[in-house]
């Protein structure tokens, strides 16, 4: 429980945050009203400017070809201690957590990565080429570079990581994503080569999908081997609080990593993770509640970073079995949602307000706010529940992970929706909880964070087509289906606006989805280190480019 100084802390750091033009009046007020202040004690303390927008940013197209990218020469030096959630599960093709992300693309490398802006970077894969017809791409890997056994890396090894990714006996979450790869095969010891069965545009966003790191073929125990070909090896594993890594002195990268140790430390909770980075006893902290990143900002020797993205708090319905099966029951939790309110209390308006689809004004080629989103109306959504069957209302259990902003959602939401007539009893959970087993996509009524991906299509093809490995609510459409398949074909480029506008469409009338906002990404690091870049993509903020100062 937050003690009087803790109150005293987080005021202070607010009214300062409002005077920097980093937190909205009214964020500021909803703050002061979630610690017991008066709104008039909230007001005279809440005058300051509103945070800038953001401009948004449409994704870049492909290049064929691709520059190396620039590194700094030196020596790794010094430890750099990182707190991260308790990870579950270590084989990179079923990782899911951002604890789990982060730590397995400091041990592994992909193929291609992503930018600061969007673009397409070469890691293990040095220049590709596609062709004509765009069913062929051919990727030319890095000369030496080594598993940290020491055995070259081969193309072989990379068609062997892919096409374990997209075996569907396997039932890997990847096997939607590649369903459309027809064969990769070695060509030569250094070149690698996709063929596919229709074409897609961003087939070369896909390698760098967080699960794409290359394994050595053959490898027994995924879960466990740690061979990759990463900046950091393993060092020391005690999965009950952390895992300590150290550099990999022939990495291909130059200037690459930048610290001698990375130790990665195990947290249950984010509000113990930001404690240890206020005490000393972690230099950097990459997920927590708003409200504590806002305190965090007016830290002494502390650098806190936001960031915008596309990733966003996913509230569903099953909808293959009662209630959320019902057209009238889907409709009246929407109508019962102020998704602006929600915007503004739980984010404290860093982000973006949403509109329940995963197409949000980041990805501003596509975003569209043609289809209106009804106002709130409890009463309406009431007289829908009577008519699917429910003139009494519905009690329901609602699934919540205990990260980020999910559990204060949760309370807004069950205020929210009680008044028409919805009693949610909210079952808060620790990740490794929600998501272990697989039952988060099993209840009936949940709310899951979806990080940030370059483009949409990712979204449409693992959460929210029919049979999706992801597919959390369970939803069902065919011409959902059949605007995803051709979004995510078409090379015609007004062809797939066309499609993404029709799918926001269906979402927002009749997707089992709420959408509330979409996130930003947040971050600190305590002074004495450089290099430190949050990325808006879960897990994927790059360790090995930070140093330790002198």
């Amino acid at each position: 429980m937050a003690t009087h100084e803790d109150h005293d802390r987080i005021i202070e750091a607010a009214r300062r945050a409002v005077f920097a033009g980093q937190l909205s009046r009214r964020g500021f007020m909803r703050l002061m009203g979630a610690l017991g202040l008066s709104a008039g004690a909230a007001a005279l303390a809440a005058c300051g400017g509103s945070p800038a927008a953001t401009p948004p940013t449409a994704p870049p197209a492909e290049p064929t070809t691709a520059p190396a990218p620039v590194a700094t020469e030196g020596a790794a030096a010094g430890t750099l201690r990182v707190a991260t959630e308790i990870p579950v599960q270590l084989d990179p093709a079923q990782a899911s957590s951002d604890a789990e992300i982060l730590i397995l693309h400091s041990i592994y490398d992909y193929l291609v990565d992503i930018d600061a802006g969007n673009g397409i970077v070469p890691r293990l894969a040095r220049e590709w080429q596609v062709s004509d017809d765009g069913l062929r791409y051919t990727l030319r890997l890095a000369e030496g570079v080594t598993f940290h056994d020491g055995s070259p890396l081969s193309a072989a090894d990379v068609a062997w990581t892919f096409n374990r990714l997209r075996d569907p006996a396997l039932q890997l979450p990847t096997a939607d994503l590649y369903a459309n790869v027809a064969s990769v095969a070695p060509e030569g010891d250094l070149a690698v080569v996709f063929t596919l069965t229709r074409p897609n545009p961003f087939f070369l966003y896909d390698l760098s999908d967080n699960h794409a790191l290359v394994l050595k073929a053959e490898t027994a125990e995924p879960a466990i081997s740690f061979n990759g070909t990463g900046p950091f090896k393993v060092a020391d594993y005690r999965p009950e609080n952390r895992i300590t890594l150290t550099a990999n002195e022939a990495y291909f990268i130059p200037g690459k990593p930048g610290v001698a140790t990375l130790e990665l430390i195990f947290f249950a909770d984010q509000a113990a993770s930001v404690d240890a980075l206020r005490g000393g006893q972690v230099d950097v902290a990459m997920r927590m509640p708003t409200p504590l990143f806002i305190t965090l900002q007016q830290e002494p020797g502390m650098t806190a970073v936001q960031v915008p993205t596309n990733g966003f708090d996913l509230v569903r319905l099953r909808a293959d079995r009662e209630p959320g099966n019902r057209p009238e029951v889907i409709q009246a939790f929407k109508l019962a949602t102020d998704r602006a309110a929600i915007f503004e209390t739980v984010t404290l308006g860093l982000g973006a307000v949403g509109r329940d689809s995963p197409i949000g004004p980041l990805f501003a080629a596509y975003y569209s706010e043609e289809t209106p989103i009804p106002p709130r109306d409890p009463a309406r959504a009431r007289e829908l529940l009577a008519q699917a069957g429910f003139p009494d209302g519905l009690t329901l259990d609602f699934h919540v992970p205990d990260s980020g902003d999910r559990p204060d959602l949760a309370v807004v939401l069950k205020e929210q929706w009680a008044e028409a007539g919805i009693d949610v009893n909210v079952i808060v959970e620790p990740e490794s909880v929600y998501y272990g087993e697989n039952g988060w996509l099993e209840v009936d009524l949940g709310v899951t964070g979806w990080g940030s991906r370059p483009i949409p299509q990712f979204y449409l093809d693992v959460m929210l087509v029919t049979g999706a490995k992801w597919n959390e609510s369970h939803f069902s459409d065919a011409e959902f289906d059949e605007l995803a398949t051709r979004a995510g074909s078409t090379l015609d480029e007004a062809e797939r606006v066309a499609a993404y506008r029709a799918i926001q469409r269906i979402l927002i009338e009749r997707g089992p989805i709420i959408v509330p906002y979409f996130f930003a990404a947040l971050g600190a690091i305590r002074a004495g280190f450089s290099g430190f870049e949050l990325r808006p993509f879960p897990g994927r903020t790059d360790l090995a480019a930070i140093r330790a100062a002198g």
